[in-house]
């Protein structure tokens, strides 16, 4: 592993973030990459961002899927970004629901979104420093992680929440983080 002290970080949530979000998905065969996906994940790297996909993953606690299913998937997922250029320093997912959860999966846990726990091990992990990193997802939780992590900037990606309680920018698509980030240096 790479540790980095003071490295800033962008972290993604999975779906309706980097691929549509069709419910619970499982198979490479339902995946359908959000446009803009790829070249804002470039330009992070080109500004130094660390990648680092954040996401909650009820489908396997409530047994739509196992984490074997996820990981085949997320192996997919991550050759098919490399071959665009795009290098993911880590996946972290979080498969517990507190109410909907499954035997060993259903309890709440500090990973699951709006905890922060998952963007806190990154930075625990790599040395990413939270102020200076920024999060894009596509719902209040993403957004709510984000500010209990005391990320620097969250965005809401429009088309699945309108409006959420704390910190954040609301855009339409990808490209707007991109310009953001690369205003922001």
């Amino acid at each position: 592993m790479d540790v980095q002290q003071g490295a800033r970080a962008l972290f993604l949530d999975r779906d309706g973030v980097i691929n549509e979000d069709l419910g619970y998905i499982f198979r490479a065969s339902e995946v359908r990459f959000v446009p803009g996906i790829t070249s804002l994940c470039r330009a992070a790297q080109a500004l130094g961002y660390r990648i680092f996909i954040v996401t909650n993953q009820a489908g396997i606690g409530r047994g739509y899927y196992s984490e074997a299913d996820f990981n085949v998937l997320m192996e997919w997922m991550l050759g098919e970004l490399e071959g665009e250029g795009v290098q993911i320093d880590r996946i972290y997912f979080c498969p517990f629901h507190p109410e909907h959860g499954l035997g060993e999966y259903k309890r709440e846990h500090e990973d699951r979104k709006p905890g922060p726990g998952m963007l806190r091990r990154a930075a625990s992990e790599f040395g990413v420093t939270l102020a200076d990193s920024v999060m894009v997802g596509d719902r209040c939780t993403d957004v709510g992680a984000a500010n209990a992590a005391g990320l620097r900037q969250a965005f809401l990606l429009a088309g699945t929440e309108a409006e959420c309680d704390g910190r954040y920018l609301p855009v339409k698509l990808l490209a707007e983080v991109e310009a953001w980030l690369v205003a922001a240096g």
